[in-house]
């Protein structure tokens, strides 16, 4: 990787935003009683979970002195973020075409 190839400030802004909105699901679903009967809280907690995992690589990867590490430490970031993102775009898509309930 380029050392002029920096995605970690966007894989960070983009996995903390998202992790607001999985939050804003989760609260949702709770309020209004969906979490007893679906599955959408627990897909989006693992979509939570894999957005926090990218925001503290990304982060490790920005503060990472050592430009080996910080690649590595990006590809994480970067791996755990597209997972978390696909899992959302399935969760929205489910949710959408009403598979889920």
């Amino acid at each position: 990787m380029k050392e002029t190839e920096n995605r970690s400030p966007h894989i960070l802004n983009a996995s903390s935003n998202l992790v607001g909105i999985c939050l804003l699901i989760q609260t949702s679903i709770h309020v209004f009683g969906y979490s007893s009967r679906s599955y959408i809280d627990e897909i989006t907690a693992v979509s939570t979970c894999l957005f926090i995992t990218a925001c503290l690589f990304s982060y490790l990867s920005i503060r990472s002195f050592k430009i080996n590490r910080a690649n590595k430490l990006e590809q994480i970031g970067d791996v755990c973020f597209l997972i978390g993102l696909a899992l959302l775009l399935a969760l929205v898509a489910l949710i959408s075409f009403k598979r889920i309930s």
